[in-house]
Formats: C-alpha cells, sequence, structure tokens
C-alpha cells in the first residue's frame, strides 16, 4: 500500500512540474517558420517578389489574454474587457497588448514577441465594410476627353460587381475573418492612405517602385534598383501593424489590387524562374521536379535544378502532392489577396496596366510628375504576351490544358476572363 502511494505522489508531482513548464513555455519560441515543403530561407535568394510571404505556411503560438474594446481611433478604452464594439461595420477582437502609437502604429522591434503570440488571432470584420469610396475626377483633374473619367469610374464598377457576385455566389458571406495571415502581402503608403496587394507577375517591381516615391523614399522611379523594391525593407507590411492598425486602415484606406490573365501570368512566372539563372528556384523547385517528373534525368540535371520544361512545370502544379508546395508567382489571386474577405476599392489588370495605374494615381491625388514606370528592369527579353503564352500551353495535351484552367477557373470567373482556348469546357 506505501508502495502504490509513493508511486502516486511521483507521477502526481511529474504532473505538475509539466503543467508550470508548459505554462511557462512561449510557443512561438518553439514553433519553427517554414515554407511548406520547403527547408530553406526564401528571403536570401534573389527574385522579383521574394518566396514565401501570404502562402508560407507560417505556424504562430497563440496566448490568451482578456478582450479589450477598440475606440475608433483605435486605441483600447477604458474598462474594456470582454467586449466588441460596432465601428463603422467592423468588429475587433483584441486582446491586451502593449500600447500602441497612434492610429495602432506600426510594432516596434521591442514589440515583436507578443505581436507574435497574437498573430493569428481573428480580426472579424462584417460584409462591405469598407468606407472609402473613390474621388471624383472633374473636368479640371486634367486634359482629358470627354467621358474619359466616366467611363474608367464605370469600368470599376463592373469589376467589383463582377467580383463581388462571383464571392457571393462561391464563397460564404454570412461572416468573414481576416487575420494578420490574410493581409500579409498588403503594403502600407500611410501618406496618401493606399493598401496595395501584391500579385507577383503583374506588375509589382513597379508598383512598389511608385509606393516608394509617394512615401517620399525616392524622387523617381527610375532610381530604384531591383534589389532595393523587394529587399531594401523599406516598405511597410499590413501585418507589421498590431490589430488596432491592421482594421484603422482596412476600414478607411484606398485598398487596391492589379490582377494578370492567369496562364499569361502562369507562363510571364516560368520564363523567368526556369528559364533564367536563378540561385533559389533552380536548387529548390527545379531539382525536386526533375526528380519528381523526369524520366531518367541526368545527374547534372538533377544536381543543378536547371533546364525544367514547361510541361514538366504543370505536372508539377497539378500534381496534389506537390514536393516543395506552392508559390506566390504561381499561386491563385483568390488566396494570395483574399478578395471575397477584404472589400478592395479598385481593380486594375495588367492588359490595360498604363490606363488603370494612372486612372488610380490621379484618385489618390499623387504628383502630377508621377506616371506608371514602363520599364522592365530584368531579363531583357520580351514580355510574355497573349501569343507566347499561347506557344507554351501548346505544347501540353488537352487534358493538361483543361486541369490548369480548372486549376485558375475562380481567378478567370472573378476578375472576368475569357477562356483561353477553345476546347476548354
Amino acid at each position: 500500500m506505501r508502495l502504490v502511494l509513493m508511486f502516486a505522489c511521483v507521477v502526481l508531482f511529474g504532473t505538475a512540474g509539466l503543467v508550470v513548464f508548459m505554462h511557462l513555455e512561449d510557443p512561438a519560441e518553439i514553433i519553427p517558420q517554414q515554407t511548406p515543403g520547403v527547408k530553406y530561407n526564401a528571403q536570401r535568394y534573389g527574385n522579383d517578389c521574394p518566396p514565401g510571404g501570404s502562402q508560407d505556411g507560417r505556424v504562430i503560438g497563440r496566448k490568451a489574454g482578456a478582450l479589450a474594446k477598440v475606440t475608433p481611433q483605435g486605441s483600447p478604452g477604458p474598462g474594456a474587457r470582454s467586449q466588441e464594439q460596432q465601428l463603422n461595420g467592423l468588429v475587433v477582437l483584441v486582446r491586451d497588448q502593449a500600447k500602441p502609437g497612434p492610429e495602432g502604429g506600426r510594432v516596434q522591434p521591442r514589440q515583436r514577441r507578443r505581436r507574435l503570440l497574437i498573430k493569428k488571432t481573428p480580426i472579424v470584420i462584417a460584409l462591405n465594410s469598407s468606407t472609402v469610396t473613390l474621388a471624383q475626377l472633374g473636368p479640371q483633374d486634367a486634359a482629358a476627353p470627354e467621358g474619359h473619367w466616366h467611363r474608367l469610374y464605370q469600368v470599376q464598377r463592373e469589376r467589383k460587381k463582377i467580383m463581388r457576385d462571383t464571392c457571393a455566389r462561391y464563397k460564404s458571406n454570412s461572416r468573414r475573418v481576416i487575420t494578420p495571415y490574410h493581409v500579409s502581402r498588403i503594403f502600407v503608403e500611410d501618406k496618401y492612405r493606399v493598401l496595395y496587394c501584391e500579385v507577383p507577375k503583374a506588375g509589382c517591381s513597379n508598383w512598389k517602385r511608385v509606393l516608394m516615391v509617394l512615401s517620399g523614399l525616392a524622387s523617381s522611379t527610375r532610381d530604384i534598383q531591383h534589389n532595393t523594391v523587394h529587399y531594401g525593407n523599406t516598405l511597410k507590411r499590413l501585418d507589421g501593424f498590431n490589430r488596432q492598425g491592421i482594421s484603422y486602415r482596412l476600414n478607411t484606406y484606398t485598398k487596391m489590387l492589379f490582377i494578370r490573365e492567369p496562364f499569361e501570368r502562369l507562363v510571364s512566372a516560368f520564363r523567368d524562374k526556369f528559364e533564367h539563372p536563378n540561385s533559389y528556384y533552380h536548387p529548390v523547385f527545379g531539382k525536386a521536379i526533375l526528380a519528381r517528373y523526369r524520366v531518367n534525368a541526368t545527374r547534372e540535371a538533377l544536381r543543378t535544378g536547371s533546364g525544367v520544361r514547361f510541361s514538366e512545370f504543370i505536372q508539377y502544379l497539378l500534381d496534389v502532392h506537390r514536393p516543395v508546395g506552392m508559390d506566390i508567382h504561381w499561386d491563385h489571386v483568390n488566396r494570395l489577396c483574399s478578395p471575397c474577405l477584404i472589400d478592395y476599392d479598385f481593380v486594375g489588370k495588367f492588359e490595360s496596366m498604363e490606363e488603370d495605374a494612372n486612372f488610380f494615381l490621379r484618385l489618390i491625388g499623387a504628383p502630377q510628375n508621377l506616371t506608371f514606370p514602363r520599364f522592365k528592369d530584368r531579363h531583357s527579353n520580351e514580355r510574355t504576351t497573349t501569343r507566347i503564352a499561347h506557344h507554351y500551353f501548346a505544347q501540353l495535351s488537352p487534358l493538361q490544358r483543361q486541369r490548369t484552367y480548372d486549376f485558375y477557373y475562380m481567378d478567370y470567373l472573378m476578375f472576368n476572363y475569357s477562356k483561353p482556348f477553345d476546347d476548354l469546357y
């Protein structure tokens, strides 16, 4: 009997010690963050829009805390524990945290540990909660043909209606939940109150240059080098703010994204990443693709990862068990920017980039001498066009083309692009 009591005491004390240890341990420090299927630090390698990003599969721990009411200024009100507040259609769930700056300002390094703990806590917003409306341009705003602005406003209304109708038809809109994960690809420009969702291969490099000029970080878009655009850490991301800052900006800033015909965007990504030397995509994606999909691959090909064919790349894309996961350069816009969760005020298209971009710059009151840059800063070969994209897809079987179209079906539907081949259904 005494032996049994002693054993029970040992088990009891051991369990209590384990509970105390788990309570004190910081889960953010014991759970690694990495891209799904890729054991590499993507930020070390050169590429036009860094890999990882919103699809990087980050796993962040949580920590319990009390709820706090959010005032319209984005600062916690007194005595506001365990409460929610409706703010122009916005409901924000906020746990106690370090004191925010003005309008829920950007989180400082000393607050990073606390921000990691609350990273995945949802921000719940109501449908169509944005209070932003596009500015109205009059004849005095520019020497434009009569009806020019009216036509561009109408284009925006139609694009947003199609996008919202598609979301209403295919997505549940009874309740929408946004976390910092959903806004990790959104860049912030506070001076002109702009949020830009980055879609790689749809003009993202030049849009970042424009944001840097708007922020006063450069006087001209031509002065900004490619590496400065993507690795200078000069632009702020929306997920770098605390929850008050995120919700305030989502509700009051002009939100915009630019998209591109999905097949053309896919071919552009393939040409950029696999037909030119690349110290990240060849050893990471190329080697895995060749090992899995090329019969009798040479030792040299497996060593370097170079020479991936478009048909092999498509096999990887359509494989539900991709050896190295998804990448932002060919992921769906629907996943990158969450247009069914976030009410974008402006939807531009790569195919009408110059007109759409300069129209947007006029709407936000940008300097008159700032226009969207036309130059291509990497790989001087011809831009990917409809003709070039058709040439690549002609190498595929009808079934592969159909499956690729199915893969991007929501992007085709949501942004009103026509079927690129007549035999698609």
